[in-house]
């Protein structure tokens, strides 16, 4: 396998692990998930490679793009006013290229999955997590729409009226409130969680592997197409509402930890 700045993967028989190491809360950037999809493509050609799981170091599984709500993490540029504008379309495209992988995955969650960091646990097939984890699609507290897909992938899991709910509320799911709604396929004890998954993915890469790719294929027939469809909305919606009042105390909210006070403006 080849190495990367900022996650490393490794194999076991059939299964390959891709843990992202930027401890302790995985803020995500173009560069992130280009060297993930980049992971997904060499293990798409990798006959041997049968499985996937998606795991990360550290607290969080991803606490999505830093705007600087971490005090020993200050804001990513990317993530900036002037670069929101010029880097999030390039960071779609990488993201529109992990849903265009074939083989399965599974997203081992023992932490928080916050915004985008959401959006990239649902890029899997399944989910393995930890009471401890935390989910949240928070777009509405930083004053903008959702993004990474999450227009699609969370309706199609949870169903549109409870990814309704999550959207408008900006709440967090707790672990075992996400395994009841579906959102969470297994929940496990925190030590256990990527132990099961790397389980799960076992149990998956046993069976017949073209059988597997084409019963996947079918499942996710015009899926990465209805990303690329809903990125290019959710962006331009993000871009929109990234000029506003609200978005900018929104985001300087969420930095300083408390509520947003939102004039509509």
């Amino acid at each position: 396998m080849s190495t990367y700045q900022d996650i490393e993967v490794t194999t076991d028989q059939h299964v390959a692990t891709i843990e992202i190491q930027r401890p302790p809360h995985n803020f995500f950037d173009v560069l992130l998930i280009n060297q993930i999809a980049d992971a997904l493509k060499v293990i798409d050609e990798d006959r041997n490679m049968r499985a996937v799981v998606l795991a990360s170091q550290g607290k969080s599984f991803c606490a999505g793009a830093n705007f600087g709500s971490s005090d020993d993490q200050p804001a990513d540029a990317d993530f900036t006013e002037k670069g929101f504008q010029t880097r999030t379309g390039s960071l779609y495209e990488e993201g529109v290229r992990l849903f265009r992988a074939k083989k399965p995955m599974i997203a081992a969650i023992q932490g928080a999955a916050i915004g985008g960091g959401l959006g990239l646990a649902l890029v899997a097939d399944f989910r393995v997590a930890a009471p401890e984890a935390r989910f949240a699609a928070n777009f509405v507290k930083l004053g903008i729409h959702p993004g990474f897909g999450l227009s699609v992938t969370l309706p199609a899991i949870i169903g549109q009226q409870a990814a309704n709910l999550m959207f408008m509320t900006g709440r967090r799911v707790k672990g075992d409130e996400a395994f009841s709604m579906g959102l969470v396929d297994e929940l496990v004890d925190v030590g256990s969680v990527r132990a099961r998954a790397q389980a799960l993915a076992a149990e998956i890469a046993e069976n017949a592997p073209l059988a597997v790719l084409s019963v996947r294929a079918t499942a996710r027939q015009g899926l990465a197409d209805r990303i690329k469809i809903a990125t290019d909305h959710e962006l331009a919606e993000q871009q929109r509402l990234r000029s506003t009042e609200d978005s900018k105390e929104g985001i300087k909210a969420v930095a300083e930890r408390r509520r947003g006070n939102f004039i509509g403006a």
